[in-house]
């Protein structure tokens, strides 16, 4: 049940009572179904019950709610059988064909076609079902493309047996579907790499991801990790590397270059089975570079002439940028649960072991983009008792890893080699249960003792595990010291360098703070203002041509609506508009009416910010002291009395680091005046908006130089 809601037999699903069907669907789902979403389930157990009876005698499968590897998206119903893969789509109620709806389905059996090891090679039949609609279908016709992909029908409830067996007619003697088609492994397709290749030379990321060290630096980190996996494969061992650099200095697009020049290695045509995966946790990043990288492509095809359709470009990004958790949900379908002994182990009914790839994924090498915000074990093992993600509810009630061991473990289960790669930014760990790079070196320490370890020496600096890597490290005898493995800046880049510097010393109440915003005002602007219009007002003026400006807020901070600025909501939809509109969308950070907070800006930057300083973080008498907000009538002090309170204050601390780096050009800070007016009775009129919450913190700023507005 890790892949589906439910699977069954024709035979065994038709006798069972609908009922039966219906609660399982509910057991397996994760979170409360919603009444409309049962009626749903509730009317398509019924239809399929009628359609399937005419096959009742024929060997073939149903399945429900089927996730398809890795992409996060499920079909409704799957008919396996005569060696067709039927995907069907329901519109329940409607009388309507719509051609979102159509696009829809196809989708679904472009990602099956793409990605389903086990769909490659059979026909595959997308059918969208408006259940009341009258009409049906009349020609079964394939592809353009030659894919073996039936070009999208169409019916209502009633044509569903008669549309069936017309394409049984029109596909007789067709091979059978593999037995275990459920649980069949992630593997893109080469049509699939070739396009994403093609994105990825003609995109244009560095518009929106933070990218300022110069080539001969990013290029010898490049070789490098490329080198590290030459010799890996060459010596059938395993290995991972940490990166670090600045904010700015390139991680992410050492990342992804990574990827692709490894899956090509110089080449026109991909090297089979070297593939590689840039994977992240952060989902509004990996949105918005899907989106960005999909829009470009789309719009270069367009101004050549070229036919393609939106959803295929980010289907091609899709097999090269994924989400970390799906990754690591597709792994954990393939342990045997419970687990015995605190021992992972695969186990063979649910997962399909696959040449030198053993039980693993399809790829060799791994990139984790800030690998320093995976879980700790006891966030994970929590998520897990509670139940996983994406819709199934699958229960690990004693899970024994860190989401950084099991990650490595994840790797590990190939049986010829590996390399990751931990793209690290440090003092970026800004949620709870984000374990920073000391659970990766403790999984390398005690549970993977045969790994290589490569890693840049600016490990060794504060923001990494509080500076104790080497101490941690010391008594590993796997550890290669590169210094190439730090992203460094070069005078083109004097901003991301000196920037980064700047907000650690502020953050640190570092004497040095003065003396280099000093150094760097006449090039990178750092304003202060109480006040938000004119905060707004010097935004609007810096910003020139396409030049993005935006204003951020950390997600504690909560007494932001008395100055016009709303919360920028949740999803990674939201995130995308923000970052990717233009000037004539409100839904556009240009607005400057939705704030975003660091959960939704790390890794990717604006021209020009607002960073809107709360009363979350305060300066009183040179400390920085932390509140929460009761979310009615005051702010409550976080105080170090428990490690998760000091967790908590770490987490708030390296949130305004993420703010304060996330302009290109220049910023301003505004940190209120508060509300200082009293009622006729002689209240506060706002007690949650006081000055002094606001006072401590201004004149610390002031202190250092900065520019008032």
């Amino acid at each position: 049940m890790n892949r589906c809601l439910y699977n069954n037999s024709f035979s065994d699903f038709i006798e069972t009572d609908s009922r039966v069907v219906l609660g399982e669907l509910c057991e397996n789902y994760h979170g409360e179904a919603l009444t409309t979403t049962r009626e749903a389930w509730s009317a398509e157990i019924s239809i399929m019950k009628g359609v399937l009876h005419p096959f009742s005698s024929v060997h073939g499968q149903i399945i429900f709610e089927y996730d398809i590897p890795r992409l996060g998206k499920r079909i409704d119903v799957v008919l396996l059988f005569n060696g067709i893969i039927f995907c069907l789509e329901f519109k329940v109620g409607e009388t309507k064909i719509l051609e979102s709806d159509i696009d829809q389905v196809l989708d679904y059996a472009l990602d099956l076609k793409n990605f389903h090891k086990f769909s490659h090679d059979h026909v595959i039949v997308p059918i969208l079902i408006a259940t009341e609609h009258r009409n049906s279908s009349t020609q079964i016709n394939m592809s353009i493309y030659d894919d073996r992909i039936v070009n999208p029908l169409i019916c209502g409830k009633a044509g569903i047996v008669d549309l069936i067996e017309k394409v049984l007619a029109r596909f007789p003697g067709e091979p059978d579907i593999n037995p275990n088609w459920v649980i069949s492994p992630y593997a893109p397709t080469p049509t699939i790499i070739e396009a994403a290749r093609s994105l990825y030379e003609n995109h244009s990321v560095e518009n929106i991801t933070r990218h300022e060290a110069d080539n001969a630096s990013t290029d010898r980190t490049i070789a490098y990790i490329l080198g590290v996996i030459r010799s890996s494969k060459e010596q059938r061992k395993k290995s991972i590397c940490f990166v670090t650099g600045v904010p700015g200095a390139g991680k992410t697009l050492v990342g992804l270059d990574v990827a692709i020049k490894q899956t090509y290695q110089g080449g026109n045509e991909p090297v089979e089975d070297e593939g590689a995966v840039y994977l992240s946790g952060n989902g509004p990043l990996v949105a918005v570079l899907t989106e960005a990288l999909s829009q470009d492509n789309y719009k270069k095809c367009q101004q050549k002439g070229e036919r393609k359709k939106l959803s295929d470009s980010r289907r091609e990004i899709a097999k090269s940028i994924q989400i970390i958790h799906r990754y690591r949900d597709n792994m954990l379908a393939k342990i045997k649960n419970p687990v015995e002994n605190g021992t992972l182990e695969i186990d063979p009914a649910k997962a399909v072991k696959a040449g030198n790839a053993g039980y693993g994924e399809v790829e060799h090498v791994a990139i984790f983009d800030e690998a320093q915000r995976s879980w700790t074990h006891k966030r994970l093992a929590d998520y897990l008792k509670r139940g996983g993600t994406y819709g199934n509810k699958l229960k690990v009630p004693n899970f024994p890893l860190s989401e950084a061991a099991f990650l490595i473990w994840s790797l590990d289960q190939r049986e010829d080699w590996a390399t990751i790669i931990c793209l690290v930014g440090g003092g970026q760990e800004i949620n709870t249960g984000e374990a920073g790079i000391t659970e990766w070196i403790k999984a390398l320490n005690e549970k993977f003792t045969d790994w290589g370890i490569y890693i840049s020496p600016k490990l060794t600096e504060p923001e990494y595990a509080e500076g104790r890597v080497n101490d941690l490290l010391k008594d590993n005898p796997n550890v290669t010291y590169a210094e190439d493995l730090h992203l460094g800046v070069s005078l083109r880049s004097y901003r991301a360098e000196k920037l980064s510097a700047f907000v650690h010393a502020v953050l640190s109440f570092d004497k040095s703070a003065a003396a280099i915003y000093a150094e760097i005002k006449d090039k990178y602007p750092i304003v202060l203002t109480r006040d938000m219009a004119k905060a707004k007002t010097w935004l609007h003026q810096k910003a020139r041509g396409s030049e993005r400006t935006g204003v951020l807020v950390t997600k504690e901070s909560a007494r932001f609506k008395p100055l016009s600025v709303h919360l920028l909501p949740s999803g990674d939809e939201n995130a995308v508009h923000w970052f990717l509109e233009d000037k004539t969308d409100v839904r556009s950070s240009n607005y400057l009416e939705d704030a975003a907070t660091e959960i939704q800006v790390q890794g990717l930057e604006l021209d020009y910010t607002c960073v809107l300083w709360d009363a979350d973080m305060r300066c009183i008498d040179s400390e920085w002291h932390f509140y929460r907000f009761n979310g009615q009538t005051k702010w409550v002090e976080q105080t170090a009395k428990t490690e998760n309170k000091q967790e908590l204050m770490t987490y708030m601390l390296n949130a305004y680091r993420v703010l304060l780096t996330r302009a290109r050009a220049g910023m301003v800070i505004c940190v209120p005046y508060g509300n200082a007016n009293k009622t006729a009775g002689g209240f506060w009129e706002d007690s949650t908006r006081l000055p002094e919450f606001y006072d401590g913190t201004y004149q610390y700023l002031r202190s250092l130089g900065l520019e008032e507005i």
